[in-house]
């Protein structure tokens, strides 16, 4: 078997391990799991590190568990929260695990082989464990003392905690308890704002097991550091807020743009953090990167990498000759390749203007169209005179005083793009 911790050290993924962990990896197959939050329909790019310490698990040989929270999503896990969560209803929480099931399946081999991946959903076991049995049989082995110098906790005295969220250490770890005895499931692994939960769930199993079984227990935990941008901004997140690995909440080329913008500290850590790139490609790129900073090899190998991996190759293709039409090397073929979401993210930021689809029909002019309607220009003016110097392209062709607008003109039945020179673009809709 590989060694995964040493896997997971160069690559910069380990922040604490209980000790015997690597020793425990190396010695058998070894089950390990990561508990996934239900509070939206999709995984976001903050949860791809856990995914990732997942995927390596399984390409060093030992078995994935991914625990969707049915049970602990309706509680609320305080770590790193500065306020309590809403709470959701049962089919809300239902229809996010199922949403989220599938995105795992992109990272993790459910198919085949004894180390196959298997999810589990930790409603099954607390379902109908009633309230009066859990505080006796697992409440008795937890001091209140041993909960409150819990960091999480700490945080969230002061500001106010209910009894809901003070619990959810308890029942995360009996979370790891159960699959302890149950699933024979020797490690957890998670965030390091995960460790004061994870160590409450091998203390659990060494009491209880050391209480009713008379014997020494075998349980671990292992977290990642917290990822961090350079800049001090928060990972993850754009203007728009959470990137989502779910095409309808963050298209494929926004996904593609946020790794392709990383600045050079920050792709050199990524690249080992979110790729399955070996050592020495990875000290390759770094090299050629450092020699050539400017052609960003680093940061467009990270892009392409993750593009692929959460969406698929055309998804990246796409947002590769997006990004290039943008930039001005694009041509009006690939422009009608693209979808109408698509090409409202790669304009998003551009001025843009609506004309009644009855006005367009009637036919207008094209200088009315270029200054009053897409208001690329001031004046008619303006407009005529750099028609007279070929600076202006409709749908990234060059056109002159006498061109005719016509619902050929119309990308994906609805949008015209006018170009101003080289950099500035205007977007109308026809609607």
């Amino acid at each position: 078997m590989k060694n995964l911790v040493e896997e997971l050290r160069w690559r910069g993924m380990i922040h604490d391990m209980t000790p015997g962990t690597e020793e425990q990896l190396m010695k058998e197959m070894t089950s390990g799991y990561i508990g996934f939050d239900p509070t939206a329909d999709s995984l976001h790019i903050g949860n791809l590190v856990p995914v990732m310490l997942l995927v390596h698990l399984q390409r060093c040989g030992h078995k994935p568990f991914v625990l969707v929270g049915g049970a602990t999503g309706r509680v609320g896990d305080p770590s790193g929260k500065t306020e309590e969560r809403k709470l959701l209803s049962v089919e809300q929480i239902n229809h996010n695990l199922e949403a989220q099931k599938k995105q795992l399946m992109k990272f993790l081999n459910f198919e085949s082989g004894e180390n196959k991946a298997e999810v589990v959903n930790n409603y099954d076991w607390f379902k109908d464990f009633a309230f009066l049995d859990f505080i006796r049989d697992v409440g008795k082995h937890i001091t209140v003392n041993y909960m409150l110098s819990k960091e999480s906790v700490k945080k969230r005295l002061e500001s106010g905690m209910s009894f809901t969220e003070f619990s959810y250490q308890l029942v995360q770890g009996y979370d790891f308890y159960w699959l302890y005895k149950h699933r024979n499931c020797k490690l957890q692994l998670g965030g390091s704002d995960q460790w004061g939960n994870i160590v409450t769930g091998t203390e659990l199993i060494r009491r209880k097991f050391f209480a009713d079984e008379q014997k020494e227990t075998e349980a671990f935990a292992l977290t990642c550091p917290l990822i961090t941008k350079a800049d001090g901004s928060k990972f993850g997140k754009s203007e728009g807020g959470n990137i989502w690995l779910d095409p309808e909440k963050t298209s494929p080329y926004k996904f593609y743009q946020y790794w392709l913008n990383a600045s050079d500290e920050d792709a050199k850590k990524w690249i080992k953090l979110f790729t399955l790139l070996e050592k020495d490609e990875i000290t390759a790129l770094e090299k050629q990167h450092d020699e050539a900073p400017h052609q960003r090899l680093l940061q467009k190998s990270l892009a392409k990498e993750v593009t692929i991996r959460v969406h698929s190759e055309e998804d990246y293709r796409t947002a590769v000759e997006a990004s290039a039409i943008l930039f001005g090397k694009g041509t009006t073929d690939t422009l009608r390749k693209l979808s109408g979401p698509v090409l409202l993210s790669v304009f998003e930021g551009v001025p843009q203007s609506k004309i009644s689809r009855s006005e367009f029909d009637a036919g207008i002019g094209l200088l009315d169209f270029l200054s009053a309607k897409a208001g690329a220009f001031k004046s008619n003016g303006e407009a005529r005179r750099m028609l007279k110097d070929n600076a202006v392209s409709i749908n990234k062709q060059k056109i002159g005083e006498d061109y005719q607008l016509g619902h050929g003109d119309l990308l994906n039945g609805k949008y015209i793009l006018v170009q101003k020179g080289k950099k500035n673009y205007f977007l109308v809709t026809v609607e």
